[in-house]
């Protein structure tokens, strides 16, 4: 927010007349749709994942050792220990797919966030576009009760009032006076004013804080 906003539109190559249909499909293009997408995976081979690792390995192997060899002077198998370890085994792992599948649920909640449409300025007019669409130095229009479509820096015009609790846990709205810069995600509460788009996608801070969540790696409690 240090870079003047003439500086801005100069590092982006783009002006306050917004970018052309072709310029935007060729930065499209280079740096991808401004939307997030989320990961499919079965539950199950997740879960499964979960034993996989070298304390479960350990647990494993003592589990097979006490089926397999004798408790000495002839004695049969341990089951009782064999019982104990898989049960802790499980334990730990059902832990962990909780703890992950939480995270998960936080992921998506997030990326439920996102605008599905933003005003934006292409070939000199004003339009209602997919949010998809937009690329570094687009120009947007921002006003009450919009959610901000990608990271932008606002233009000149009078201060924002900004809810942007999802992303930062502030629990009442903050001022944004031009020249600031605005988060993928958060919410207009008040105002209405122009702004031109610095990142999309993956690489809003919304999109950082959606991958950071997704591929939150948890360990289980017993390796803690």
């Amino acid at each position: 927010e240090n870079i003047p906003i003439e500086e801005v539109f100069t590092a982006l190559k783009c002006s306050r007349e917004g970018l052309t249909s072709d310029e935007g499909n060729k930065r499209l293009e280079i740096f991808g749709p401004n939307k997030l997408e989320e990961k499919k995976e079965s539950k199950f081979l997740k879960f499964l994942g979960f034993m996989w690792n070298p304390l479960s390995w350990v647990m494993e192997s003592a589990a097979i050792m006490a089926i397999v060899l004798a408790n000495g002077g002839g004695k049969p198998p341990d089951w009782q220990d064999f019982v104990g370890i898989v049960v802790l085994l499980i334990i730990n792992s059902t832990i962990s797919f909780i703890e992950e599948n939480n995270a998960g649920n936080a992921a998506a909640a997030l990326m439920a966030g996102l605008a599905p449409k933003t005003k934006v300025l292409r070939d000199g007019k004003w339009s209602e576009q997919e949010a998809s669409i937009l690329v570094p130095g687009d120009l947007i229009s921002v006003k009450l009760g919009d959610i901000i479509p990608a990271d932008a820096r606002l233009l000149e015009g009078d201060p924002l009032k900004i809810d942007q609790s999802a992303l930062t846990g502030e629990s009442l709205p903050v001022t944004k006076h031009p020249g600031q810069g605005v988060y993928s995600g958060s919410t207009c509460k008040q105002g209405e004013i122009e702004a031109v788009v610095i990142a999309t996608g993956v690489h809003t801070f919304f999109g950082k804080a959606a991958h950071l969540v997704d591929s939150t790696n948890n360990i289980g409690h017993f390796q803690k």
